[in-house]
């Protein structure tokens, strides 16, 4: 039997990265997943393969494609247990010289997105009987850091959401948690992955040197490892008296800088 048996959970940002192996791992562990992204050719090829698998085009910014989002996944599987809101974009800027329409471009995604996803998704698990939701945040949503102002505050902004969130639905029975990654290997943090061109091998190095430096476990994480906090919290079972909590996963990177 599999963690997730019998649910149904959509995941945004699932075409690659964190959210493809959370979709990769869900299916695996028994769930129906709805495969949301705007990567659609990625998407659809990712939710073929994997089985039980649904794919939508979903923006996550657009109140309108999450209404569709929650029909599709509603006549495909006939309800909804839960919802992994991982879709985020990232930009690196020095804050006074962001100009504001990027600034805005990453709250819409980032922050408006997760708000949507709980607004949307919410009443449908609701309606099910109550569940899940996993918002992601970051390791720069619970500290600073420089030259990612807007990602930092629109990534503070979702723990804030988390809590709320987590106060407002617990008489629902949903339970609201985020996950603050550090240094994770997917294009989002090396974007050598997605240029053809790109010698791979050498940018992996770089930034396996560097956060060799940076990280106490002395590595870069990886999205699996993601995907696993993701499927702690989602499951009833091994995680039916925590709500409300940010959980970081950066391999010690948090914990302070270390002197040897």
């Amino acid at each position: 039997m599999g963690k997730l048996d019998g649910r149904v959970v959509v995941i945004t940002g699932a075409a690659r990265g964190q959210g493809e192996q959370e979709a990769r791992l869900f299916v695996k562990e028994g769930a129906r997943v709805v495969v949301a992204d705007v990567l659609d050719d990625q998407g659809e090829a990712l939710a073929k393969e994997i089985g039980n698998a649904t794919y939508v085009h979903l923006d996550v910014s657009r109140e309108e494609d999450w209404r569709a989002a929650v029909e599709v996944a509603k006549n495909a599987y006939g309800k909804i247990d839960g919802l992994v809101n991982n879709a985020g974009i990232l930009r690196f800027n020095e804050l006074t010289a962001t100009p504001l329409d990027e600034f805005q471009q990453i709250v819409q995604v980032n922050q408006v997105g997760v708000f949507l996803g709980i607004k949307t998704v919410a009443p449908e698990i609701e309606a099910a009987g109550g569940g899940s939701i996993v918002n992601t945040a970051s390791y720069a949503g619970v500290t600073g850091m420089a030259y990612v102002g807007a990602y930092g505050a629109t990534k503070h902004a979702i723990v804030g959401l988390t809590r709320t969130a987590a106060l407002e639905l617990a008489p629902k029975k949903i339970r609201v948690n985020a996950v603050c990654p550090g240094a994770i290997d997917t294009a989002m943090s090396n974007p050598a992955q997605l240029d053809p061109n790109a010698n791979t091998e050498e940018a992996a190095e770089a930034l396996a040197g560097l956060y060799s430096k940076l990280v106490p476990i002395g590595r870069v994480g990886q999205p699996e490892e993601v995907a696993r906090l993701a499927l702690f919290l989602t499951c009833e079972e091994d995680s039916s008296y925590i709500t409300g909590q940010p959980f970081v996963i950066d391999g010690g990177w948090l914990a302070g800088v270390s002197i040897l």
